[in-house]
């Protein structure tokens, strides 16, 4: 069996009204990405084995460091591993501000559950030092072993550090912000119609025609000149703005985990699938709803779906085109495999009949 999920509120989807910080960024605030090569001790006979020379002459050095003269064949250690580290340094993070690492191991260790950090510099894309990194590692995994038996869960050589790192050096802005007199907006999700409708909402928020889509993931806007010098002001402004978000239909499928998950505006055109014994009818039929007698009310007809699984020797009949969530429920109700799923999806887009993008994981 698969689950499916169907995406919809009333309406659709374009009518999910999303803030403006969440969708998008002002272009040249940015984070950037830092990273280090490090050790790891205090594991417990879990680290890097003797064979990996370089965690052994990355400890020597680090020993040296201390004062303490080893050669590599005095250092016969399971504790230690060598790992590489990484975090991200915000636009505006000042000097002495503490962030989180990433850690994970470079050789051949089993388990990091337990280690602590040394003092690791992390450098940026330009080979300088911005931040250092120190302390405990929290590991969401583990490994054990016991009379040839073992169990693991997760990703032991691999955790975090929270708070471990400090800033040393502030990251220089390209752009003075305070000095524009217009700025740009970038979309994460490059598309036109967000683009346009998000411009619309800025010019509401201001009052004046102040935005322009420029393209499907930028918005140029110009600063008024009472938000001048004061950029904190006018980005809050423009984060806060609501805007209806605007996706291409698209159906993802997960034949590992037979879920189904897809927007509310996929279609399906009239089509006929024969999938081995598989025999489905989707009907369409219309109902009428009639208003109270001596009211101002009108007749409306209701168009309704109703689909008829089976399993027999026959074809299969597409009276109508429907949506795919009564495709997905038919199937879902015949007990169809989430790989058969994907082969009847796929055919069925093959046949230019699935009006969305087949996303399949």
């Amino acid at each position: 069996m698969f689950a499916f999920l169907c995406l919809s509120l009333a309406g659709s989807p374009t009518a999910w009204a999303i803030r403006a910080k969440d969708i998008g960024a002002f272009h040249g605030v940015r984070d950037n990405p830092l990273t280090g090569a490090g050790l790891v001790v205090g594991l417990k006979r879990s680290g890097d084995s003797t064979r990996n020379e370089a965690s052994i002459r990355a400890l020597s050095s680090r020993l040296q460091g201390l004062g303490v003269n080893l050669a590599l064949d005095d250092i016969v250690a399971r504790n230690v591993a060598l790992v590489m580290v990484s975090a991200t340094l915000g636009p505006d993070q000042r000097t002495g501000s503490r962030i989180d690492v990433s850690v994970a191991s470079t050789g051949d260790a089993t388990s990091l559950e337990g280690g602590y950090l040394l003092l690791t510099p992390l450098m940026g894309p330009d080979g300088e030092v911005y931040a250092v990194a120190e302390g405990a590692l929290v590991v969401g995994g583990f490994q054990a072993k016991s009379a040839g038996s073992s169990a693991s869960q997760n990703t032991p050589t691999s955790g975090m550090a929270f708070n471990a790192g400090i800033v040393e050096r502030e990251v220089a802005s390209a752009l003075d912000l305070s000095a524009l007199e217009t700025v740009e907006f970038a979309l994460a999700r490059p598309d036109f119609t967000t683009a346009s409708r998000l411009a619309l909402a800025i010019d509401g928020a201001f009052g004046s025609p102040v935005a322009t889509a420029k393209s499907s993931s930028t918005v140029q806007i110009a600063v008024p000149a009472e938000f001048r010098g004061r950029f904190p002001d006018f980005a809050a402004r423009i984060e806060a703005v609501d805007v209806s978000v605007d996706a291409a239909a698209r159906v993802v499928v997960s034949e590992r985990t037979g879920t189904v998950v897809m927007g509310a505006e996929v279609r399906i055109s009239a089509v006929a699938v024969a999938h081995g014994g598989l025999t489905i009818e989707v009907k369409r039929r219309d109902s009428v709803s009639q208003p109270p007698p001596l009211s101002d009310g009108r007749t409306v007809r209701i168009p309704t779906g109703e689909v008829d699984p089976a399993v027999q020797g026959g074809q299969l009949v597409l009276l109508e085109g429907v949506t795919i969530g009564d495709l997905v429920a038919a199937l879902n109700k015949m007990g169809v495999s989430p790989r058969d799923l994907v082969v009847i999806l796929q055919a069925i887009q093959a046949a230019g009949a699935l009006h969305a993008e087949l996303v399949t994981l």
